[in-house]
């Protein structure tokens, strides 16, 4: 029988070795009590400790929610770790609290909330995925997952990320950039914008000129775009990438719809660094995120900010508290 905890959010510390910890202590703090009722916390109890003891952060780690006390599951580590240096033992309790809060929320429902993990760390431990976004995907199983980066100014979606130009290049192609579309779509009807407003990129220089600089433009993305029109979404383009950013973030446009990774995550992390918050969509299950990495070279100070993990926390109070959308296969059941 699934239990549901109304509004919870479950937050791994990501990598041990980084700076996860520390920014999770100093945003539980910011939270206050109230806050914190409704939070879990997945990630090794001696880390945890060691990093509030690091930022000063009054808090206490238990196996229960109580009065001054934050819950937590406790993923011990495998063998001692050094701050700051990539090791698969942090990489390997970093996926295991992956898995462990992929089983709470998939259980009881609720927002899984995630620290920085290292990937080649994650690796090394012989957990072979391109990041937090592929693992989501496997642990669930889900066909496909979307990356969405969320900010006042500026929101991108991506229709491929953790690959290659080469094999983003080669990702372009009609019913691809159509499901991106889609569940770019959804996400914004769910969080309250009735008819979002979505802007596609297109990938070559002014949308390839008709042929002269590449025809995915014309062959790919204007095909998926007047789809997605028939479908009754909002969309446009493909618009050129060099100005289509600039329009979104006055306003012009909800999203953007950016063909591969850097075309996206550049111009949202130049206009919104601090506040950008990574969200995954297309799983069947909710997860924001911090939209930076472990920091090695400063973990283990107390310098990290946490301005990210309380942009990340609130993005997952708005997942938590909004209703998820029936699945065909919840509706026959």
């Amino acid at each position: 029988m699934r239990i549901v905890q109304p509004g919870q959010i479950v937050i791994t510390v990501g990598d041990p070795a980084g700076v996860g910890p520390e920014i999770t202590c100093q945003a539980l703090a910011d939270l206050g009590e109230d806050a914190r009722r409704v939070v879990r916390v997945v990630g090794p109890r001696e880390t945890l400790e060691r990093a509030a003891s690091l930022t000063r952060t009054p808090l206490r780690f238990g196996d229960e929610s109580r009065a001054g006390t934050v819950r937590l599951d406790d993923i011990p580590l495998p063998s001692p770790i050094t701050t700051g240096r990539i090791d698969p033992a942090a990489g390997d309790a970093a996926y295991r609290a992956i898995v462990r809060a992929v089983e709470i929320v998939t259980d009881e429902g609720g927002c899984i909330c995630t620290a920085p993990i290292n990937k080649e760390a994650m690796n090394l431990a012989g957990h072979a995925f391109d990041g937090h976004t592929g693992l989501l995907a496997h642990l669930t199983g889900s066909a496909a997952s979307f990356m969405l980066l969320a900010s006042e100014k500026l929101s991108t979606i991506h229709v491929s990320t953790h690959v290659s130009l080469a094999d983003a290049i080669r990702r372009i192609e009609p019913a691809r950039v159509l499901a991106t579309i889609a569940a770019g779509a959804a996400h914004l009807r769910r969080i309250g914008i009735a008819q979002p407003r979505i802007a596609v990129a297109g990938l070559n220089p002014h949308c390839g000129e008709h042929g002269l600089f590449g025809d995915e433009d014309d062959r790919c993305i204007a095909p998926a775009v007047a789809e997605a029109r028939a479908q009754g979404i909002d969309a446009h383009g493909p618009i050129s990438p060099d100005t289509v950013f600039y329009r979104a973030s006055q306003g012009e446009f909800d999203l953007v719809v950016a063909q591969y990774h850097d075309q996206g995550h550049i111009p949202t992390k130049l206009i919104a660094f601090d506040t950008t918050v990574n969200v995954s969509l297309g799983l069947p299950i909710d997860r924001s995120s911090v939209d930076h990495g472990t920091a090695f070279d400063i973990a283990g100070t107390g310098r990290a900010s946490h301005a990210n993990m309380m942009a990340a926390l609130a993005y997952a109070r708005r997942l938590a508290d909004a209703p998820r959308p029936v699945a065909a296969a919840e509706l026959a059941a």
